[in-house]
């Protein structure tokens, strides 16, 4: 008897723990082609675990672009929904997607909300040879002649970067039907477009700007944040300071699918908990032109769901009614 009973339980902590450990592929998914947003996502917690050796087995980036991320959400959900080693990279804009009904009959309910890597910034970029110094000129313009001055940015209208542009030209009392706006696949693709004169502006964000200042390439007009930020942006004004009170904050982080077992979920949360807080991770996440914002589980999953409530509300206010 007494036997029996060390059996069973070791029997059952094996099966316990048997998911429990650091999954032996493990991947995260960028929704869209290389480069920008989704992409720097998964290069930092990849390059987060491998340093601070969380995992045995390098890290795997794969790329899924459709739809700003809706082809990688109802890929997950209805044909990976329990792969305990996958985490797919959302961001703010993925939730205003949600909120608008354009991730199609799935909703913010229908994954496991998992992990932030940080927060960024809405950023409104030009060519470092742009004629427009600031926000306060290149509005002139717009008022001028709205069909001389041509936004591109990853999303077509609806998108968080369409709405960045929006609510600027709004607060400087433009009507936001008027402007030209050409959508890409991604903010990789639209930095590509900014830099070959196919648009002339960018509105995109802080963290993807970074290497391109560094060449001498781009130049910030604004930063839609509510004081300046810290480091080589600092010098860039707020879109406050220049009389447009418009924000956009936009996190940064990780869902998975929503029958991953209990155990793989509860490794990864642990496994953020541990590093996002480490000196480590802080300087991979600077590097990046992120600044800290840390939510794992049940926090992050009410964040997320109060985002996707305002964003709804954004929407209506601008004319896209909500489903």
């Amino acid at each position: 008897m007494f036997n029996k009973t060390l059996l069973v339980i070791a029997t059952t902590f094996a099966l316990g723990s048997a998911h429990a450990a650091a999954p032996e592929k493990p991947e995260c998914i960028a929704p869209a082609k290389p480069g920008g947003g989704f992409d720097l996502t998964c290069k930092l917690v990849q390059g987060g675990l491998q340093n601070g050796k969380y995992i045995d087995a390098p890290m795997r980036v794969t790329y899924m672009p459709g739809g700003i991320g809706a082809v990688a959400y109802n890929t997950v959900i209805a044909q990976r929904p329990d792969e305990g080693g996958t985490i797919v990279a959302f961001s703010g804009g993925s939730l205003l997607n949600l909120a608008i009904g354009k991730f199609g009959r799935y909703t913010v309910n229908d994954v496991k909300w998992l992990a932030t890597a940080g927060a960024d910034y809405g950023a409104i970029i030009v060519r470092a040879d742009s004629p427009f110094k600031d926000l306060k000129e290149l509005m002139a313009a717009i008022k001028a002649d709205p069909t001389k001055v041509v936004f591109g940015a990853g999303g077509s209208v609806g998108s968080q970067d369409w709405m960045k542009s929006a609510l600027v030209a709004k607060a400087a009392g433009i009507d936001f039907k008027s402007m030209r706006y050409v959508a890409f696949e991604g903010g990789g693709e639209a930095m590509t477009a900014l830099q070959g004169g196919h648009v002339q502006v960018y509105s995109g964000d802080a963290s993807e700007v970074s290497a391109h200042m560094k060449g001498g390439r781009v130049r910030v007009l604004g930063v839609l944040a509510a004081e300046r930020l810290p480091g080589e942006l600092n010098a860039i004004p707020t879109a406050k300071e220049q009389g447009y009170d418009v924000e956009w904050p936009i996190i940064r982080g990780y869902y998975m699918g929503p029958k991953v077992a209990d155990a793989d979920y509860k490794w990864w949360l642990g496994t953020f908990d541990k590093m996002l807080p480490s000196p480590e991770f802080a300087k991979l996440r600077e590097a990046q032109g992120l600044f800290p914002f840390n939510l794992t589980g049940d926090k992050l999953d009410a964040y997320v769901k109060e985002r996707v409530k305002h964003y709804a509300e954004l929407a209506t206010e601008f004319g896209m009614v909500a489903q």
